[in-house]
């Protein structure tokens, strides 16, 4: 159950991580608001990756049911 929530919160973050960069896009004025865009979607990124790893980690351990 703690792997849902661990899983449903980090996409949250992701998401949360994508508008932003996507309202940052839109506001692009000067060269400090380009580095927060740029600095969003790494986070978001790192995020990704980092779930990934969770996942195949979790279903290595066995906390998430195989298929089959």
């Amino acid at each position: 159950m703690l792997t849902k929530i661990l899983i449903l919160m980090t996409l949250g973050l992701i998401l949360v991580s994508l508008f932003s960069a996507l309202a940052l896009l839109f506001n692009n004025d000067d060269a400090t608001k380009r580095k927060r865009v740029v600095q969003a979607l790494t986070i978001r990124i790192s995020l990704s990756i980092g779930l990934f790893l969770t996942l195949l980690a979790s279903l290595y351990f066995g906390l998430i049911p195989g298929r089959g």
